[in-house]
């Protein structure tokens, strides 16, 4: 049976992590804290941000940026979206 975790995302007891996504302790932080199903949120937020403010991870600003918004992201604080992303319909 998969490991469960009260996700501070979504608020509910959902599938955890395999692993730490980070290395340190913000990433077994994560591990306790966050589900795969936030995760998973997280890493297609982070990739419109990434491609949309053309970010490069060669930049310790960038990376900086990105921790801040994750943080916000998962803790369901307001972060900065994507300009001129329009979500899909489900319809």
């Amino acid at each position: 049976m998969a490991r469960t975790v009260f996700c501070k995302y979504y608020q509910e007891e959902l599938e955890g992590l395999d692993r730490p996504p980070l290395p340190g302790p913000k990433g077994q932080e994560l591990f306790e804290q966050v589900s795969k199903k936030a995760w998973q949120a997280w890493q297609a937020e982070q990739t419109m941000l990434i491609n949309e403010k053309q970010l490069s991870l060669m930049d310790p600003e960038a990376r900086k940026y990105l921790q801040e918004q994750m943080d916000k992201f998962l803790s369901g604080q307001g972060h900065d979206r994507a300009e001129g992303f329009v979500p899909q319909s489900d319809a």
